[in-house]
Parts: C-alpha cells; structure tokens; sequence
C-alpha cells in the first residue's frame, strides 16, 4: 500500500495510508531517531499504551505497534479535519461554533478524567475537530499519564515537558504543587481564550515571560479582548485559568453543564443572561488541598530573604525540624518569587551513605545549574559562558572534572598542575567560589537549597562556609535543612554555622557578618 508523508519532525515522521489491513485510511507514526534512547522509545509507544481499546469518541483508535524499516512505528486512526488553531483563525465571531466545539471539546476532557488519564499537553494544535460534524479527536499522548498527581521539578522554561503556551503553573514546576486532572483543565482554557480572542493570553513573551504570566499574572478577560464574547462565557474562560487548581472548575462535566446552558439560551433568546456558575461542578474525586498553612511567617520571611538577595545581599537561611515536618515544601515556596525575577533555583542533597564522596550534594546542586545554562537562548548563553571564564581563568579544570558538563559551556580546559591534600581543597574551593560569583547575578540571582546537611562531609561544609562568607558573593540565597534533633553542639555542622555568624570583612569600610536566618519546622 503506497505511503505519503505528511508530517515530519526531529522526533517522528507521520505517513498517510489511503488503504490498510483495516480497510480504512490510516497514519503510521514513526520515531525519527537513529538511535533512539530507551526513555525515547517509552514515550513514543505511552501514546499507544495509553489510548489503546479505550473506545473513547474523544480520542482516535490506536491499531498496532510494529519496527518500520527498523524504526520503531504505530499505526493510528486517521481523523480527517483540521486542529482547534487553523479551524477557529478569525472566527473569534462566532459564537454560537464555539459553544458547540467547547461542549464537544469538555465531552472529550471528560473522557479523559472518566479514565484517570491526565493529558498534560492539550492545546489549539493537538485537538482534531470537524466543525461541520462537530466533532472533536484529542491527539498526541507522548506525555500523557495515568496516575493521579504527579510531581513536576523547577528547570529550563524552554525545556519543559508540554506545549509553552498553554501549560498549567503547576506545570511549570514553580507552584509547589503537584499535577492532577485540573492541569488538563486550565489548558483547556487556554484553548477556550485562543478560539475567542485569536491569541493565547502570555504569546509574544520569552520563555521565562510566558511562564511568569501562567503563575503571577491573570489575564484580561476575553470579553475586554473581545466586545462580543458574552460576560458569563468570560467568566467560564477565567474559572479555568485559575492560578490554583482548587480555584478552577473541578471537572470537565461541571463546565459542560455551563456551556450547555449557555447554549440553550444562547439559542432560544438571542442572548446568555447572567447565572451562578458551578452549580454542578463536582469532581467525584478525592484531592487533599496542596496550600502550605501555617506557615505564614516562615514563608514571609523567606520570601523577604530572596527579595534581600535579588537586590544584591548574600544570605543565608537554615531551616531545622524532624524529618518529614516539611521543611522541603516550605522552602519550595520561593518558587513564584524567583520565577518573577528570571532567578535561578537548584538543589541538592546530602545522603547518609554517601559520606565519603566530597562535595555530593552541592555537586548535584550545582550540575543542575549547568543543566539549565545549557538551555538558555544563544544571547544568555554566551553571556554566561564570558562570565564564568573569566572567572575561573585558567584553571577550569578544576570543575570541569567534576562537573563535566560544564565543559559544553566553557570548552575544554588546559590542565592545571597536581596538587596535594589542603593546597589541591582551598584550590577547589577558590575556583567554586568564583563560580558561584559568576552565575548569581543581578539579572539572575540564585537560590541553592541544600537538604539533609546533618549529614554534610567535612570538604563540603568547608565550601559551604567559604561560599556564603565571601565578600565577593551577592545576589545569592543559600538556604539549608537540617534534622536538628540529629546534631549537638559540638556537631562539625554546628561548628561550621557558628563560624558563619562571626564578622566577615565585607568593604575597606565597614564589617559586617552573612546574613543568616533560623528557623525552625515542627
């Protein structure tokens, strides 16, 4: 049977098949790679394994995994349509096609949610609708998941996991909570904003500006964008694209029911007269509330901590508490705040069994720091890369040979002569602290989080103390947990902490000490 491509990609490459096995026309997905990883080919069949013999109107059938001339492929159901973006350009006037499509479109949603499956990808371009059938096919399931809430970690804006555009906050991994059915929702509106204003509400901005705009800023309601959207349609669209999950409606049969009326009265007067919104909005499902309470003044205080540190302060922050008290969730809360100042966040965190590798923690710390450079658009890169060479000068190799990765950005670097026992760890320390110089910035300051320091070595708490004590570190907030009720006094931690409250030379006028800040989590 004669193939035709239609679609390519650096990840797959689509085929249409007029005729098939299944005597109906299909597509063969194909994954583009040569030698793709194993996490690359999990994803690339979790569409299929996802969507296979559910018999779901709202998505397409998945048919057969198989190696096409080699690569791995799976033929899918061919849906003959267009996608939510190219069938609503410049109908944003129609109101009454989008009430259909809207119905149709939290129909499929409500499929999804009936089978615990959380999308995370919806948008204007991964729906297939037909406008004169009105109907809706949900596509692209690479990233979908069938479990209830999954965790999501801060990183690279440009590399996050979903289409920009229309990610949840929670998506973002800046909102300290985690993902569940309503991420699917808020994209939802998302697409809802498109269809009645022509644009996504944060489009145009960078990376970090788009991502900011789904966690901080509310957008102007469509019927401001728009003057003939109807207000309670506006207000249905604003639901959605609550900031909170528990803000937004809580199921896709909830908002169906809204829409139908809008619908029916839409039809029968001419016109949507004001009414209570949710009136049946009911999940059916259990979610405990992600808001931190009671803890206000530590979250107050460590968010004037970050804002001290974005306006060029070096500070410190110890958070104590038994283990499990949530010590890594209160600190989480800084997210928001250094997403708002393009800042940078990354953490680590020191194991019990792994005493004996110096620098484990703020190793994996700091690899993430090189993991997010390496992301970062050309400008802010080659920023980063003058800075950070010319702070380490010639002797890059140093971290180089312990952060790899570093490489990437800086080149490869001459070697250094070999040094021996304390020469060889104030040299470490030395280039470290230059480094940490070089990365925290007015334009981006740093936050290090540091977990389970109890357990610190004896190298590390040596960097420690020299990072949060230079006079030349600003824009820095370095922010460690410890279980207090497994130190003493006379603990190296302790000791190190005590030292870091002495006096340090900070001008060739005044002395002042770091900043620290304790608090304790019980």
């Amino acid at each position: 049977m004669p193939e035709k491509l239609i679609y390519e990609s650096k990840k797959s490459k689509i085929y249409f098949f007029e005729d098939s096995e299944w005597d109906k026309p299909v597509l063969l997905k194909v994954l583009n790679y040569e030698f793709p990883t194993p996490r690359d080919i999990s994803q690339f069949y979790n569409e299929f394994d996802i969507i296979e013999g559910l018999g779901m109107i709202g998505t397409r059938e998945a048919l057969k995994c198989l190696k096409h001339r080699g690569k791995h492929a799976m033929y899918l159901e061919w849906v003959e349509g267009k996608t939510v973006k190219e069938a609503f350009a410049g109908k944003q006037e129609d109101i009454r096609d989008f009430l259909h499509l809207a119905i149709t479109i939290a129909q499929a949603v409500g499929e999804l949610h009936d089978q615990n499956i959380i999308h995370k990808d919806i948008s204007g371009n991964n729906m297939i609708v037909n406008l004169q059938e009105r109907w809706v096919k949900i596509i692209d399931f690479g990233i979908a998941s069938k479990i209830t809430q999954k965790e999501q970690h801060l990183g690279n804006p440009e590399h996050l996991n979903g289409t920009l555009e229309y990610l949840s906050p929670e998506q973002t991994g800046r909102m300290n909570r985690v993902i569940d059915y309503r991420t699917n929702l808020y994209s939802l509106g998302i697409v809802f904003y498109e269809m009645l204003c022509g644009t996504t509400p944060f489009a145009g901005q960078d990376a970090m500006g788009i991502v900011h705009g789904h966690i901080a800023i509310s957008p102007t309601p469509p019927h401001q964008v728009n003057s003939i959207v109807p207000k309670v349609i506006s207000d249905i669209v604003m639901i959605l694209l609550a900031k909170k999950s528990e803000d937004r409606y809580q199921s896709a049969q909830g908002l169906e029911v809204d829409l139908l009326r809008c619908f029916d009265e839409l039809t029968e007067k001419g016109s949507i007269e004001p009414f209570r919104l949710q009136q049946e909005d009911h999940s059916g499902k259990f979610s405990l509330s992600q808001k931190l309470y009671g803890r206000d003044r530590e979250i107050e205080l460590l968010l004037s901590k970050f804002e001290s540190a974005a306006s060029g302060g070096l500070e410190l922050v110890l958070v104590a508490g038994y283990s499990g008290t949530g010590k890594s969730a209160l600190v989480h809360e800084v997210h928001k705040p250094i997403t708002e100042k393009a800042g940078y966040f990354v953490e680590g965190k020191f194991d019990q069994y792994q005493r004996s590798v110096p620098y484990y923690s703020l190793v994996k710390a700091f690899s993430e720091f090189i993991d997010i450079l390496l992301g970062e658009n050309e400008q802010r890169s080659s920023t980063m890369r003058k800075r950070i060479l010319e702070a380490v000068g010639e002797e890059g190799k140093v971290l180089t040979d312990v952060l790899p990765g570093l490489e990437l950005i800086i080149g490869e670097q001459p070697d250094i002569p070999e040094l021996g026992g304390s020469e060889a760890r104030n040299r470490f320390n030395y280039v470290f602290r230059k480094f940490a110089i070089a990365v925290s910035t007015a334009e981006h300051p740093a936050v290090v989080f540091i977990d389970d320091l109890q357990w610190a070595d004896s190298s590390s708490l040596m960097l420690l103390k020299s990072l949060v004590t230079d006079p030349g570190n600003d824009h820095l907030l370095f922010i460690g947990a410890y279980r207090d009720n497994e130190v003493s006094p006379s603990h190296p931690f302790m000791i190190t902490v005590e030292e870091v409250r002495k006096p340090v030379l900070r001008s060739t006028t005044s002395r002042s000490g770091t900043s620290v800040l304790s608090m304790w989590v019980n």
